[in-house]
């Protein structure tokens, strides 16, 4: 529907119209304990000025039924002003008051309040998500980041319950007919997408944290963190608060600017769409960070980055926030940086950027080389084009060019341009010029340049070492580079000696005494975003030596380059696989090692043709059972190789094994086989045909959790049969939306590799359905939908004909996005399958 897709131009007459004083929200949750009640009340009341007197502009609310409307103390016809999710406002005064009456609906979806019943106890937990623009799911509003306000909400809820949101309460009313009613204090002047609610039984751990600010005064902050009542025992809270502390201290010191939203909530939520997100005041994220089973140190780094990532945003997108989604990158690119910066700075994990080389910019490399690649500065037309912006160039390339440009101006200069940003436009809107504006005057470097280069165009350069000089393709970027000079010794390939260059154009020479060396490596400390295509000798050297090197850096640079190469088709796929086969079992880094295994696995279900498959699952399946009998026990190798060999086990000998693992016939010293790790084997026995529905009913029964409920549902789908993929289809095809975690459950169990066959006949009603799917589904579900039932396993010509022939029609831009981005990973994977051995 038009009405729910603001556009660009929209927002900005409406920005120039209205300036928004106050909200007063309130919401009748007090039936969220009943399955049957699908509405709850919200009423809102909004005090706006206008700059054109006798003006029309519109509120945004989608709600199944508007009760009743008042502007300026006329009651408005709700079916005369409420129609394809705006109310009309018309004759509007210079000051102005309207309140809205709806009956909002609860959620399944993830978007705007969801309700979810947990199955383990019976209990209802409420919370809302909102970016880009679902806050109109709970409460009539001016759905855009340049309208900000104070909100104070008011929330009535089920007695016994806690209930957050941005602010602190101000009042807790004595509790009515079972019904608690709570008014929490103004906010300061935010934007919409960040207001929040969370409601229910939650498990509630508090602290607090004090500084002593440069003025002379204390800075207090009460900390509170959440989860459900059934996780509370595997809740570790006293990390989460430490991790906060650190990230308070690190963020204090270097933005100079008080956190100023008072207090400081984390909630860990149930079927959440995302990691996480940085509501001011009422951080919510993935209840996956709250670990029920045995975890790598890689998972504990990963949430404390995120932490630190939303914690970030509090400054860089709450207190500062771009003025339309554009400048999306304004707050995520930034965040996405100061979470691996942070995590050096704050944390124990020094070894941050390691990951982030190796991790996160893979998928940074993958979205620049899709057709939807875009500038990080994006065009956003509207709000689908802003839901698909939220992708690895917003995050990742963004994160690598701020890299660069703190290495480019230098680190003070840097901190002293954010600290004036911060200063010069607090609780208000920004864009890219206002930024660039304080790095230049900070740094006295005119960054315009450097801004077409790396911020307003698309692509990523690929450099080559030859004839002593570093070459790059593509447009020309200016890149500061490092190159390192490595050798053989006795511990091991150290480096000997570095160098920095400039490269601006075509190529730059490499000093002599380091292109003589026995490795040379480009862009050593990855200070700069591209990617390397190692020459042959390069290739032998790393075939030979990649485990000795002693840094984790360049090791992780140089698996990186593998990968770029292998799924560029300069590698194949299976020499590939003899470098994870000679070297994955050395890396110390076990991040870089999820990341290689599970690139491995990738390659096996997409990059190799039939009559090489066959023999890569033999190679690999031996691979992974010695490896993680070689495994130190209970070390994060010896989990990590567990896992994977519960995707790579495929002989009977080894679906045998598997089976005695799971049951406890078989041992592995230090191995502990908890909830999670049971899911992933039976996982591998359900796709290899090796568990039928009883056995996995069995685990279920076992396991009476969210997580137990989703992984059966996803063993069920993954099952070699007919109606296994029968009862997914029809699933997902079923009118109605529904969690996004069960979805890509029951997908991932669809798409399982080595089932090829059993989807052929999906292939057709797959692009039959897609327009269909995405007129009827939320944004949400559609998207789940659309990326995840796209015949990927079908690697030939047939299916990439009717990826094209579908392209070729009239769709939405959103919807043919998404399609497109798969159709291109379709064609990398026939290319990569044509590459010889």
């Amino acid at each position: 529907m038009p009405g729910k897709n603001l556009t660009r131009d929209e927002a900005a007459r409406r920005a120039e119209l209205v300036h928004v004083s106050s909200y007063r929200v309130s919401l009748d949750l007090g039936n969220a304990n009943d399955p049957r009640a699908r509405t709850f009340g919200s009423t809102s009341t909004i005090e706006f000025s206008c700059a054109e007197p006798e003006a029309s502009t519109f509120l945004d609310l989608i709600a199944p039924s508007v009760r009743a409307v008042t502007l300026n103390g006329k009651e408005l016809d709700p079916s005369e002003v409420f129609a394809d999710s705006r109310i009309q406002l018309t004759g509007l005064g210079a000051e102005n008051q309207v309140t809205v009456v709806a009956d909002c609906a609860y959620s399944r979806t993830g978007e705007g309040l969801h309700r979810f019943a947990d199955p383990a106890d019976g209990r209802v937990y409420l919370y809302t998500q909102f970016e880009p623009a679902d806050a109109r799911r709970l409460y009539a509003n001016f759905e855009q980041p340049d309208l900000k306000a104070s909100f104070t909400f008011d929330v009535k809820a089920p007695a016994g319950w806690y209930i957050a949101s941005n602010s602190a309460p101000a009042k807790r009313a004595p509790v009515v007919d079972g019904v608690a009613h709570w008014t929490f204090l103004p906010t300061r002047r935010i934007s919409t997408y960040i207001t929040a609610v969370v409601a229910g039984p939650y498990h509630v751990a508090s602290d607090h944290y004090t500084r002593e600010l440069a003025d002379g005064t204390t800075l207090e902050i009460p900390l509170n963190t959440l989860c459900r009542a059934s996780l509370a025992d595997h809740f570790d809270a006293d990390a989460i608060f430490d991790v906060t502390k650190r990230g308070l201290d690190f963020f204090h010191e270097r933005f100079d600017y008080p956190y100023p939203f008072g207090k400081y909530d984390q909630a860990f939520v149930p079927e959440y769409n995302l990691g996480a997100m940085e509501n001011p005041g009422c951080v919510t994220f993935t209840e996956n960070f709250v670990f029920r089973s045995k975890q790598t140190d890689q998972a504990y780094e990963s949430r404390a980055n995120v932490i630190l990532h939303e914690m970030a945003h509090m400054w860089f997108g709450d207190l500062v926030t771009m003025r339309w989604w554009d400048d999306l990158w304004l707050k995520e690119s930034f965040a996405d940086f100061m979470g691996s910066y942070g995590s050096v700075g704050a944390t124990r994990w020094r070894n941050a950027w390691v990951s982030f080389a190796n991790r996160r910019k893979a998928w940074a490399y993958r979205q620049d080389q899709l057709p939807s690649t875009h500038p990080i500065v994006a065009t956003i037309n509207d709000l689908e084009d802003a839901k698909l912006n939220f992708d690895g160039i917003t995050y990742a390339k963004g994160a690598s060019v701020l890299k660069q440009l703190v290495a480019y101006v230098g680190e003070d200069a840097f901190l002293e341009g954010s600290r004036s940003y911060f200063q010069r436009h607090a609780f208000g809107n920004t864009t890219l010029a206002d930024l660039l504006s304080a790095l230049e005057e900070t740094s006295g470097r005119d960054l315009s340049a450097w801004s077409k280069a790396w911020l307003e165009t698309s692509g990523v350069n690929s450099l080559t070492l030859s004839d002593g000089a570093v070459h790059q393709d593509g447009t020309l970027r200016p890149h500061r580079i490092a190159v390192g000079a490595y050798e053989l010794g006795d511990a091991g390939v150290a480096r000997v000696t570095r160098a920095e260059l400039d490269l601006e154009g075509e190529s730059a020479a490499v000093p002599e005494d380091i292109d003589t060396a026995a490795f040379v490596l480009v862009n050593d400390d990855d200070l700069s975003y591209c990617k390397v295509v190692l020459n042959a000798s390069q290739l032998d050297f790393a075939y030979e030596h990649l485990s000795t090197f002693t840094d984790p850096m360049p090791r992780s640079l140089i698996w990186s380059s593998l990968w770029n190469m292998t799924r560029d088709g300069v590698l194949p796929g299976r020499r590939f696989l003899d470098f994870v086969n000679r070297h994955a079992a050395s890396e110390s880094e076990v991040g870089v090692l999820d990341n290689v295994l599970g690139q491995a696995e990738f390659v096996l279900a997409f990059y190799l043709g039939d009559e090489n498959r066959a023999a890569a699952l033999e190679s690999v399946g031996t691979m992974a059972k010695r490896e993680l009998r070689a495994a130190a026990p209970a070390s994060d190798k010896q989990l990590a190789w567990a896992r994977f060999y519960a995707k790579a086990a495929h002989r009977p000998v080894d679906l045998d094994h598997l089976a005695a693992l799971l049951d406890g016939t078989a041992e592995l010293e230090g191995l502990t086989v908890d909830a999670d790790l049971r899911w992933d084997l039976l996982l591998g026995l359900a796709s290899a045909g090796a568990a039928d529905q009883a056995r996995i009913d069995a685990e279920l029964s076992r396991d009476q959790t969210a997580s137990g409920h989703r992984n059966h549902a996803g063993c069920l789908a993954a099952r070699p049969l007919p109606r296994a993929k029968s009862e997914v289809w029809h699933t997902i095809m079923a009118p109605g939306d529904q969690p996004k975690d069960l979805l890509r459950a029951l997908l991932n169990g669809f798409n399982q590799p080595g089932q090829a066959e059993l989807l052929t006949q999906y292939a057709e009603p797959y692009f039959e359905s897609l327009d269909q799917i995405w007129h009827e589904r939320t944004i949400e579900n559609a998207s789940t939908i659309v990326s995840g039932a796209f015949p990927e396993l079908l690697v030939d010509e047939h299916t990439l004909t009717l990826a094209d022939t579908w392209l070729a029609g009239r769709h939405a831009p959103a919807l043919r996005r998404l399609v497109s981005e798969a159709r291109d990973d379709l064609a990398r994977a026939l290319r990569a399958r044509g590459v010889a051995e």
